[in-house]
């Protein structure tokens, strides 16, 4: 009796099998696009100034006023800091009269010169001690300037490290001056994408402090050397702060795009890769049927979640992106979902099944 219901179980079991072996399997795909691509140099970079400098004083003198606040903006000329000039003053005013006297003195000498009863060396003499003055006031003219601190350009100034009563030395900060209406970001780029950097070449940055804005700008220069032990080329770019959103030492994230071009793009998890192989699996029409074969590809660049496909597609095919574990070359399969812009797996699952387009 036991014989007779095993061999009445096992056809039922091997016509199960070969039945759930017939069935479609479900898939994802994705269609092979045309679309603008681009090589993507990727960089980090540090912000600075246009120009920007440390206002530092170079006498040893009292502060009398500073006329600046902290982060104030100020003019090419602005007097930021004044120190007490009054000896020098005084200094200049006494060889003023010296100066004014000795040009008295040559016109009185001039006439006598004329008719021979001064010589001509004592005219001389006298020029002389009038250029001397002279020297002598542009001398006394640069301790006083000396002894103003004075903005040699426009822009923002920092946090003021000084206050009015306090004696200044030679080499002491100030303050510092930055002109942030442009910035130069100086970046890293490894030697051997050295020629794809030219002159107003564009690039996008990111800073982590304005992480939803895309900060615009181009090579404007390229360092003489390359760095012998990094292997690297510092390259430097402008980029516009019209809204003074950038800070100099601000770290900026470079993204530099080279060789633009219209090229075949699939997603990432489309492709099967053996050793050095690399192939898709493409959705044909069989019998009336949607199946898969095989074809072996050659990639180029990729980028998040893309490939570019150099051979092996042509734009409109279809390739299992989910799914492609399950099946092979000849396997029916069913379509559940059509992948576009790489949607996370959840709105797949929660695409609509429309009715199937055969190809």
């Amino acid at each position: 009796m036991k014989n007779i219901l095993y061999l009445c179980i096992i056809p039922l079991c091997l016509s199960f099998n070969i039945h759930a072996r017939q069935l479609p399997v479900p898939v994802f795909v994705a269609e092979v696009e045309q679309t603008d691509f681009v090589d993507e140099i990727e960089a980090l970079g540090t912000l600075q100034s246009n120009e920007n400098v440390e206002l530092t004083s170079t006498v040893t003198e009292l502060v009398t006023s500073v006329n600046f606040t902290d982060g104030q903006r100020v003019r090419k000329g602005d007097i930021l800091v004044e120190m007490d000039a009054a000896e020098e003053r005084a200094l200049r005013a006494e060889e003023n009269s010296r100066l004014q006297e000795a040009k008295r003195q040559l016109k009185r000498l001039e006439p006598l010169v004329k008719r021979g009863a001064v010589s001509q060396a004592a005219l001389d003499e006298q020029q002389l001690e009038i250029e001397t003055a002279r020297a002598r006031i542009e001398v006394i003219d640069s301790q006083i300037r000396h002894r103003k601190i004075v903005a040699p350009f426009d822009g923002v100034v920092g946090q003021r490290n000084i206050s009015a009563g306090a004696l200044s030395q030679p080499g002491r900060r100030i303050t510092t001056l930055d002109d942030d209406r442009v910035m130069k970001l100086d970046f890293a780029v490894p030697e051997v994408f050295f020629p794809a950097l030219k002159s107003n070449t564009r690039i996008e940055a990111r800073a982590s402090a304005w992480p939803d804005e895309i900060f615009f700008g181009e090579i404007s220069s390229l360092n003489s050397r390359i760095d012998p032990v990094t292997r690297s080329i510092t390259v430097r770019s402008l980029l516009d702060n019209g809204e003074r959103k950038l800070v100099p030492g601000m770290l900026m994230r470079v993204t530099l795009k080279k060789r633009p071009r219209k090229a075949l793009v699939i997603p990432e998890e489309a492709i099967i890769t053996i050793g050095n192989q690399k192939s898709v699996l493409v959705v044909v029409e069989k019998d009336g049927a949607n199946t898969v074969k095989k074809v072996m590809i050659d990639l180029g660049t990729r980028r998040q979640g893309e490939v570019e496909v150099l051979s092996g597609l042509e734009r409109g095919d279809r390739v299992v992106t989910h799914g492609n574990l399950r099946v092979r070359p000849g396997t029916e399969i069913v379509i559940k979902a059509v992948e576009k812009e790489s949607e996370p797996l959840t709105e797949l699952l929660n695409q609509k099944n429309e009715p199937e387009k055969r190809l």
